[in-house]
């Protein structure tokens, strides 16, 4: 069997399609869910914080330089990606929680 006609096999096999339109489909709700973290939650939280803009919020290491740029620890963008990997964490818990109901209720 020649290694084309193998490689189309694959790729026309329902799991292979399927994995690819998730991956497509999760990039992009990784990138609503980032929109929603900073654009939406992220703002009032820091308004009720007093006004903090967490992109802003870093630890500088050591200054910079005239043609040197400061080395930083940007814990305040850290803490926007782990609200967003509890989000998406917490919507593909209740996805794959429908998809056991609806599994248990074919039986």
């Amino acid at each position: 069997m020649s290694i084309v006609k193998e490689f189309q096999e694959f790729a026309v096999k329902g799991n292979a399609v399927d994995m690819a339109v998730g991956i497509v489909i999760g990039a992009g709700f990784g990138k609503i869910v980032s929109s929603l973290v900073t654009d939406i939650i992220m703002p009032p939280v820091g308004l009720l914080l007093g006004g903090v803009d967490f992109k802003n919020l870093k630890l500088v290491l050591k200054a910079a330089a005239p043609d040197v740029p400061a080395v930083t620890l940007n814990y305040g963008l850290f803490i926007n990606n782990v609200i967003d990997f509890f989000i998406i964490a917490v919507a593909i818990f209740i996805v794959v929680r429908c998809i056991n109901l609806l599994k248990r209720q074919e039986k």
